[in-house]
């Protein structure tokens, strides 16, 4: 009898203020899906960073005859680069190098070519500088390599691939940051909605929780009806949330994305089943607390 009662005290209230719910529905969908999405562009970040980090070389570009380098006074000798090849095999270093390739001025006037034909029209082999690619065990260690060899004889300079990586990566965070910015004014405004419409349930309905309240019903049994309306509403946005969420990640992120820049490691509808449940806990949790709050002014706590 008392769970037939709340449920109809629930139809009743839903009904009552059936545009306030669509608007607590639509501003609590709003926000989970920027919280969601700021989530996920972060697993995104994360996962690239990994991906390509492991990949990342740190290059030690060799002198050339032309290099206007301090440490460079010619073109390197056979003598500079096995004392490099001896370094990078030492005890020092060797624990922090996973492979080690050396890049001809051949080979990097072949790679070159296939990145800009027109321009390597006007350049010859000779003038591209020999290099080692070294790859890192740990890639946060690229100090270590820098360090080492720069300023040493026959080296001009030693780059490391993350440098160019990092802009793009900042881009990203930037954004993520941006969206779970904007995802808190709008759980803000979902949590002062859902406070007003509790607020205005509790007070079109104040003449029946009077009644109740003198019959002896509980705080609790008073409390329960406007604190579910406010959950099932918040329910129905993180659904909707959820359902889009999906939808962009299959469509956009793995299907067009995946397909236009194939270089990369992307999140999947995986990653938003486990994003979901989330959202949910989070906007009951807050219809919870925005609904407590709110009936403490019209109802014993």
């Amino acid at each position: 009898m008392r769970l037939q009662f709340v449920l109809s005290e629930i139809g009743i209230g839903l009904r009552r203020n059936l545009a306030m719910t669509i608007s607590v529905v639509l501003v609590t969908f709003v926000s989970l899906t920027f919280v969601g999405a700021g989530a996920l562009m972060q697993q995104q970040v994360s996962t690239m960073k990994g991906d390509w980090y492991d990949r990342v070389q740190v290059a030690i570009f060799l002198c050339t005859q032309d290099s206007l380098s301090a440490s460079c006074s010619g073109a390197a000798t056979d003598a500079d680069k096995a004392a490099i090849e001896q370094a990078l095999a030492s005890p020092p270093l060797s624990q922090y190098v996973s492979e080690v390739e050396f890049e001809a001025s051949d080979e990097a006037y072949a790679q070159f070519q296939q990145q800009d034909a027109e321009l390597s029209a006007s350049v010859t082999p000779d003038q591209l500088p020999e290099s080692f690619r070294v790859g890192l065990e740990d890639p946060e260690r690229f100090g270590v390599i820098s360090e080492s060899f720069q300023g040493s004889p026959g080296v001009e300079q030693v780059v490391d691939q993350r440098e160019v990586l990092e802009p793009f990566f900042a881009v990203l965070n930037a954004a993520t940051a941006g969206s779970l910015a904007l995802a808190g004014v709008m759980l803000v405004a979902a949590v002062l909605l859902i406070g007003t419409t509790i607020r205005l349930a509790a007070f079109n309905r104040r003449r029946e929780t009077g009644i109740m309240r003198l019959v002896g019903a509980s705080s609790t049994f008073l409390q329960l009806p406007f604190l579910l309306e406010g959950v099932i509403a918040v329910c129905l946005g993180a659904g909707m949330a959820g359902a889009v969420l999906l939808l962009a990640v299959d469509r956009g992120v793995s299907g067009w994305l995946a397909e236009q820049v194939p270089a990369f490691d992307y999140i999947s509808t995986t990653d938003v089943w486990a994003t979901i449940p989330w959202l949910f806990v989070g906007g009951i949790v807050l219809a919870s607390v925005a609904s407590l709050v709110s009936l403490s002014r019209y109802l014993k706590v």
